[in-house]
């Protein structure tokens, strides 16, 4: 019996709070869940990813060559 290999990638969580819910994204793979609290978003995200990773199996990216993140501010005109 061949045993499976168990690989770790690693990806970027973004989680933001909006109202009374925690919204967690994997910015690479585009996932997204959310949570009541800030470990429940967490805990989702990496359960949700899991099984994105699961149903597309070899033809999900490893991971981005670069995330950055930065503050844009724009002009808004009332």
């Amino acid at each position: 019996m061949r045993r499976s290999r168990t690989r770790t990638r690693r990806y970027t969580a973004l989680i933001t709070r909006e109202g009374d819910w925690y919204i967690a994204r994997c910015v690479e793979l585009n996932v997204t869940t959310q949570g009541r609290t800030l470990d429940e978003a967490r805990a989702n995200l990496q359960e949700a990813v899991e099984l994105y990773i699961e149903s597309f199996g070899e033809d999900v990216p490893e991971s981005a060559a670069e995330v950055v993140f930065y503050p844009l501010e724009v002009a808004v005109h009332a």
